[in-house]
């Protein structure tokens, strides 16, 4: 019998697994894919999430993959620059990096790999919870197979399985847009200085930068529901290029055929009033699936993994019963909760910036007007409001 199984190979999955069984501790993880090369995993690590990373001793793992950090942030309204800052922002902070999913999950893997005690079921999926005496005590998985053991957590992301095997259920925040993520062939520019761009104009807008994968931009695109999502690739770069400075229009008009067909993010973004039952807790985007803004999501989880093992390594190394670990199930979520719902809140009202100005021609063109007095000021603001969602609301420190 595991005494750990985790459902999900996503980052909180994969992070969680070394680190338990570096500690001696027997897990089996479970992948439903076959492999992680998913159509959208996202890429950004603020100051906080490399924190982690470090604190975990896996910063090795890091440099040895494809990364790339962002060297500043732009915004540009009506085709002026507003205002720009460097990365990284705060004193002695690395700056937000961006790191390519699959090769840094199949590390993580082969790492654990090496630690008896460790097991991964790739392409199988969790159909089901087992029970006994009205707790969990186990999986089952897509073929039949039953894995036993003292506890099941789910990091199975915002659709869990876990989850709702486990009667718990998420409180979704109201939803007002999705996301069109392009990809396409990346400007020499990018090589030397990697600038994320917020380019808006008129009432629309998107942002664009260099991801982790050589040689490709990122451009996201904000959905509304009167838009038209269906434009071939040569329509898609006249509707960005018409948006853009100069450089950046010819640029994509000049690569109009590297376009690539759009992923359509749905984006959700809620928390679950209980992340636990009886033998069992859900943490990272199974717990509280976070809004794209400000690259969020894997900073978080990656914090979950280090709350979570602070209370259960002590806890399953000296085999304590499972009265105990479903007591401390509660206090992981406790440690965990203000946090998330802190950086929801920063992150709505990121989004909300921009709305006056989308929803009022009038005040949209006395703004390009005053960008060389206002520009001072809401540079000011935006780093301001930038600090929690890159350092963390509250302090994470791992002790085990």
């Amino acid at each position: 019998m595991a005494q750990v199984v985790i459902a999900g190979a996503g980052p909180s999955g994969a992070f969680l697994a070394l680190l338990l069984v570096k500690r001696g501790i027997s897990v089996t993880l479970v992948e439903a894919a076959t492999d992680f090369q998913r159509v959208f995993r996202g890429e950004g690590l603020m100051p906080s999430g490399l924190d982690a990373i470090e604190q975990m001793g896996l910063s090795a793992i890091l440099e040895k993959i494809p990364h790339r950090s962002i060297n500043a942030w732009e915004f540009i309204l009506g085709g002026k620059q507003l205002f720009q800052v460097k990365e990284p922002i705060e004193k002695n902070s690395p700056p937000c990096t961006l790191v390519s999913q699959p090769p840094f999950l199949e590390a993580l893997i082969a790492e654990a790999e090496t630690y008896t005690g460790f097991e991964f079921i790739r392409g199988i999926p969790v159909k089901d919870l087992l029970q006994i005496d009205n707790r969990v005590a186990g999986v089952k998985l897509g073929d039949g197979k039953e894995i036993s053991a003292d506890i099941v957590i789910g990091t199975d992301g915002r659709n869990s399985v876990v989850r709702q095997r486990a009667g718990l259920y998420l409180e979704k925040q109201p939803k007002d847009i999705d996301i069109l993520w392009f990809k396409l062939a990346a400007s020499p520019r990018f090589a030397s200085e990697n600038i994320f761009y917020a380019i808006s104009n008129g009432d629309r807008g998107f942002g664009l930068f260099h991801g982790a994968e050589e040689s490709k931009l990122h451009l996201a695109w904000t959905v509304f529901a009167e838009d038209n999502n269906n434009r071939e690739p040569a329509e898609w770069a006249e509707v960005f290029a018409s948006l853009a400075p100069s450089w950046i229009g010819e640029h994509i008009r000049n690569h109009a055929e590297t376009i690539e067909r759009p992923i359509k993010l749905s984006v959700v973004v809620g928390c679950c009033p209980r992340w636990y039952a009886p033998g069992v807790l859900i943490i990272g985007d199974a717990a509280h699936p976070m809004s794209p803004i400000r690259a969020q999501g894997i900073n978080v989880a990656l914090r979950d993994v280090i709350v979570t093992a602070n209370h259960l390594v002590p806890l399953l190394l000296t085999k304590a019963g499972y009265e105990a670990i479903d007591a401390a199930l509660p206090n992981i979520q406790a440690e965990r909760e203000p946090e998330i719902i802190r950086v929801q809140q920063l992150q709505a009202e990121e989004a909300n910036q921009g709305e006056p100005l989308r929803k009022n021609i009038l005040l949209r063109w006395l703004a390009i007007q005053l960008v060389p007095i206002l520009g001072k000021k809401i540079r000011k603001s935006w780093i301001k409001r930038q600090y929690e969602m890159r350092q963390g609301v509250t302090q994470v420190r791992l002790k085990v």
